[in-house]
């Protein structure tokens, strides 16, 4: 596991992706970084490359880390519906 001596302990984060199409709709997560790993063999990166782009990631020289997040709450907008859900 990687962690600098001014990472701290109890990393917040928040993730939001919008729709292409209208950034009206999106979902958002909110939760915990619980964990920090090494990729030192891309595979991480390399499965979103391929799920975004069709290609392995091309920046092979540079490295990586992964982080895994607990999702405390989540929340979505689109035309019918607003949902402000806590995550259990």
């Amino acid at each position: 596991m990687w962690r600098s001596e001014s990472t701290p302990t109890d990393v917040r984060v928040s993730l939001t992706v919008l729709a292409t199409e209208d950034w009206y709709t999106h979902v958002s997560l909110l939760g915990r970084v619980t964990e920090l790993l090494d990729d030192p063999s891309l595979s991480d990166m390399d499965r979103l490359a391929r799920h975004h782009t069709g290609a392995p990631y091309h920046m092979r020289d540079r490295d990586r880390v992964s982080a895994w997040i607990d999702v405390d709450r989540w929340h979505c907008w689109d035309a019918a519906e607003n949902r402000d859900v806590p995550h259990h």
